[in-house]
């Protein structure tokens, strides 16, 4: 993480130490999850959207991915038209391209130690003139 610009959460911080921490050295984004309760809730919102050198980012955290939209998502998607579609809630680290809408789906999966996944992941790349470079999958044993 000591050579990003900024770290991006999909939700389920847990606790505002969290971010707390990262933000000492980080410029954070996110969004809150549905394990997050008021204190987080207060600092980060259901969603966000910017754009960041050329690239139009939609985060939230229940949304699904394509082909299997939750409610309402799909037509927030086509609202915002976003280049990259970033949500958590399944824990399944996942990149998929959805041809339909013209963008690419991230979940990161899970970087915490709480939860039922086997394997911590987080996801790192680069921007460059609005296109995602160098797309690499960070995996952690949760030991």
């Amino acid at each position: 993480m000591a050579d990003c610009d900024e770290v991006w959460h999909a939700g389920d911080w847990g606790d505002l130490a969290v971010s707390d921490a990262i933000g000492r050295t980080k410029t954070v984004r996110g969004v809150y999850g549905n394990i997050d309760g008021g204190p987080v809730r207060a600092v980060y919102p259901k969603e966000v959207y910017f754009t960041i050198e050329g690239l139009t980012v939609y985060i939230t955290h229940i949304g699904g991915y394509p082909g299997r939209y939750e409610k309402g998502v799909k037509d927030r998607l086509i609202e915002l038209k976003p280049d990259l579609y970033i949500c958590g809630h399944s824990h399944i680290c996942k990149v998929i391209k959805d041809k339909e809408l013209g963008l690419i789906h991230f979940n990161p999966g899970a970087i915490g130690m709480h939860g039922f996944h086997k394997k911590r992941t987080m996801m790192k790349f680069g921007i460059d003139n609005g296109k995602l470079l160098d797309i690499q999958v960070l995996e952690y044993d949760r030991n």
